[in-house]
């Protein structure tokens, strides 16, 4: 069964709200099995981060980056210039990096949109 791939305009607004997840303080307290970048998607002030999109984006980012990534990859939201820094960068540790964060926001965009 094929698939529609979801068009780029989708994939955005999912990193868009993945991005704001990693921005968003937490307001209230949270489940404690819930994972940093569902609590902050929880706490969030967008209209589509509802419980089950923000466990769906934690378990996307459980299944495609490692705990150091996540980590890595939550500060570049309080300075998106690291992203950029990265992105741009010879360094191959940085271009793998780079190349799992697309793969986890497609499939977020994928699984969870």
């Amino acid at each position: 069964m094929n698939l529609p791939l979801p068009s780029l305009r989708h994939a955005g607004l999912c990193a868009v709200l993945a991005a704001q997840v990693f921005t968003a303080q937490v307001a209230f307290v949270q489940p404690a099995e819930a994972g940093a970048i569902e609590r902050a998607c929880r706490s969030s002030d967008r209209r589509a981060a509802n419980p089950a999109l923000c466990s769906c984006i934690q378990k996307v980012a459980n299944a495609r980056l490692t705990m150091s990534e996540r980590k890595t990859v939550s500060k570049w939201f309080g300075d998106p210039h690291q992203a950029q820094v990265v992105r741009q960068s010879s360094n191959s540790r940085d271009e793998h990096l780079w190349e799992r964060y697309k793969r986890f926001g497609a499939t977020a965009a994928k699984t969870c949109g």
